[in-house]
């Protein structure tokens, strides 16, 4: 037994967890927020057998898939009378980090 665990896109959690059930595989959504844009995404938690793995990964795989997105920097903390002027910048977004972790005892109650 395994439990994986999937950081997903927000905008990409909703289609991820209708495809899981669809597949028949448990799946729980935990809303959460990142730490590098600070947007939110989903924490998506699936219990699988050994041999389910693979098949919840390309689930994953094919429902989470990466973009580029235009965001504002953040500016810096300045000394009063500097000036900063932010550039858009090009970023990655989307896409998945998924943790695949060994389970000692699973009970259904």
């Amino acid at each position: 037994m395994k439990l994986i665990v999937a950081i997903v896109h927000n905008e990409d959690a909703g289609a991820l967890v209708d495809a899981l059930l669809e597949g028949e595989h448990r799946a729980t959504r935990l809303h959460s927020s990142g730490g590098f844009l600070k947007q939110s995404n989903a924490t998506i938690i699936v219990g699988a057998d050994d041999g389910g793995v693979d098949a919840v990964l390309e689930i994953i795989r094919v429902n989470c898939t990466s973009r580029t997105q235009v965001v504002n920097p953040m500016p810096p903390i300045m000394e009063p009378g500097e000036f900063f002027m932010p550039y858009p910048l090009e970023v990655e977004v989307g896409g998945a980090t998924v943790f695949v972790l060994p389970v000692e005892r699973f009970e259904r109650l």
